[in-house]
């Protein structure tokens, strides 16, 4: 959702916060703006509608410097993406400035209270409500800029982010959280507060999270942290071992190409120190549940969002496949909407790639208060999703920046494939010899996906027949329709083409009808030769691509290198190396990745930034 940023120190601060806000447009960029004081307590705010450039070129025609200050990149949630209702917001006086991220519940009532006491609103944002909530209680109760925060967040109600600066209290940045994510950066003698951790990485690699209901008061000798009663809080450092140009697009032409590139370090990462490939043994490290209670587990429940909903679904595959332990996978964001079955028996498994998605926070949290132990897949280490586990896998993908996801999707599902190998292991459902053949496979994968990355020219060469296209049809079935969802969706979110995923087995119930001469089908059909199940299901997704031609479908078939089959009846063939049938989707989603991408550029869409999403969801 929204980025934000802030810098108190000895710094020329806009150029600071300006480098910064390039780093969180992923999280928004409906508009921008930036709020700094000068050496003479002077306050300057400058804003614009659209993406940042417009907001540099804002700040060329009538420049402003200043020590310490606020930036904010937005995704417009309460008001439309204008340049009145672009962050940061003022109170009545004028002196009090406010960013945020996030949704205030509560703010029309807020909105009418202070309107009898005197405020006079200018915008249509809930964000407005907060500075002159503060405003206030600062000026008419003759608090500190901290004191009148801390009165204020009380009444608001909802999930916030927030960053304020007042031109009457010189090199001071409140910064508060409550759900939406707040990272502090610690310098020598600067600090930062940020909405992620890129901004911060060229400056310090030092960091700590805000936990929900604490803020921080940053100054340039040091920063304190308190709950919203005023208890002071020891937050938990921790060295990001990220390398700042890994944030860079490092000389490809977008961010989502970059990480598309970089799927083979980032599941070499993610399995590195986690497997033997002696023994096949699975090690887990931060795992605080025992050996014990994952024997006993009676049911899994997954619940995650976007792709990561996704990755869960081939999560299911795996684990019910492995370990023989029923999994079932909910949308995060319906979880606790349906009084799940839940009870000391079941495993939570939450992913996301952020860590601070809130409707995956808020299913994790049903399941902790039902009694659930907690495991999550998530990138961001200190993240909440995190730290509220009883146990987390890492993913080690690195910062991903394009708000479509690839790197991040790969690296989940090759976590979910350890946890389902270690869950096989800890019930004996494998032996020995099974284990090392799995990890034999997991270690070939990096450099089949280079292999598939190195053909990449043949996918830009197919986007020229099929950017015009309207609709998209992706089929898949077993472990491959998941891929066949995550497929449409890459194309739908970079290229706006309307595209579905469907089960290959249920084309006969409905979407026949929508094939003709016109309509591109995507049929993901890979399979591991001498496996019974695999061969089964590649002969009956075989069947569904001969019912597709019957109906003058264009066959585009996503196969395993050799395949003499269904590349005879398709009009189009993607290979990729053969594989583990569990792990294929690690590799078969690769090229829909590049597909997606070239079709999207070849249509002049903004890959990184596309329209009406952000990255990190950090608000239902």
């Amino acid at each position: 959702m929204c980025g934000i940023v802030g810098y108190v120190g000895n710094k020329q601060v806009v150029p600071l916060i300006l480098e910064g806000l390039k780093k969180l447009e992923y999280r928004g960029y409906d508009s921008a703006g930036i709020a700094v004081v000068d050496g003479n307590g002077q306050l300057f705010i400058r804003r614009a509608e659209g993406k940042l450039r417009n907001l540099e070129e804002a700040i060329r025609l009538n420049p402003i410097e200043g020590n310490y200050g606020i930036g904010h990149t937005r995704w417009a949630t309460h008001g439309r993406p204008t340049e009145e209702n672009a962050h940061p917001h003022r109170d009545q006086t004028g002196k009090v400035v406010v960013v945020h991220n996030g949704i205030i519940e509560n703010y029309m009532s807020l909105k009418e209270k202070l309107k009898t006491l005197g405020s006079e609103f200018k915008t249509e944002t809930d964000t407005e409500v907060i500075a002159h909530l503060v405003g206030y209680y600062k000026y008419s109760d003759s608090l500190s800029l901290e004191e009148a925060v801390r009165k204020a967040v009380k009444e608001l109600r909802g999930i916030f982010a927030l960053a304020i600066i007042c031109a009457d209290e010189p090199d001071t940045i409140v910064a508060v959280r409550e759900g939406a994510p707040v990272v502090i950066g610690l310098g020598d003698g600067e600090f930062f507060v940020a909405s992620d951790i890129p901004p911060i990485l060229q400056h310090t690699r030092d960091v700590f999270y805000l936990g929900d209901k604490e803020m921080a008061v940053l100054t340039k000798d040091s920063v304190k942290v308190t709950d919203f009663d005023g208890n002071l809080v020891e937050p938990k450092r921790h060295r990001i071992t990220w390398d700042p140009i890994a944030a860079e697009k490092g000389g490809f032409k977008h961010f989502m190409l970059k990480e598309i590139y970089e799927q083979p370090r980032a599941i070499r990462d993610t399995v590195r120190g986690r497997i033997s490939l002696d023994t096949g043994k699975i090690y887990l490290d931060s795992m605080n549940i025992s050996e014990e209670e994952l024997i006993n587990i009676k049911a899994i429940k997954a619940a995650a969002c976007g792709t990561s909903w996704h990755a869960a679904l081939a999560g299911k595959y795996m684990i019910e496949s492995l370990a023989r332990v029923p999994v079932e996978v909910d949308y995060a964001s319906e979880f606790r909407y349906r009084n799940p079955v839940l009870d000391e028996n079941t495993l939570m498994l939450v992913i996301s790639q952020s860590g601070e998605t809130a409707d995956t926070i808020a299913a994790m949290r049903e399941a902790k208060n039902a009694g659930c132990k907690v495991l999550s897949i998530c990138n961001v280490q200190g993240s909440m999703i995190d730290r509220e586990s009883d146990g987390t896998i890492l993913t080690h993908a690195g910062p991903e920046i394009g708000v479509a996801s690839t790197k991040a999707f790969t690296s989940q599902m090759i976590a979910l494939y350890l946890f389902a190998l270690y869950l096989a292991q800890l019930r004996g459902k494998i032996s020995s010899d099974e284990s090392k053949n799995h990890a034999q496979k997991i270690a070939e994968l990096p450099l089949k996906i280079e292999h598939i990355l190195n053909d990449a020219d043949s996918i830009e060469e197919l986007s020229k027949e099929f950017f015009r296209s309207q609709d998209f049809l992706y089929l898949g079935r077993g472990i491959n329709f998941p891929v066949a969802l995550e497929g449409a969706l890459k194309l739908k979110e970079i290229s706006y083409i309307h595209a579905e995923g469907y089960p290959a087995g249920e084309m006969k119930h409905g979407p026949n009808a929508l094939i003709d001469e016109k309509l591109p089908v995507v049929v993901i059909n890979t399979r591991e030769k001498g496996n019974a199940s695999s061969e089964l299901r590649y002969e009956k997704t075989h069947s569904n691509i001969v019912e597709v031609k019957a109906r003058d479908g264009i066959v585009i078939s996503v196969l395993t290198e050799g395949d003499d089959m269904s590349s005879r009846v398709s009009d189009y063939v993607i290979q990729v190396p053969e594989t583990a049938d569990l792990l294929s989707p690690i590799l078969s989603i690769v090229p829909l990745q590049l597909l997606a991408y070239h079709i999207a550029v070849r249509r002049g869409c903004d890959v990184d930034q596309p329209r009406n999403l952000a990255k990190s969801v950090t608000v239902e």
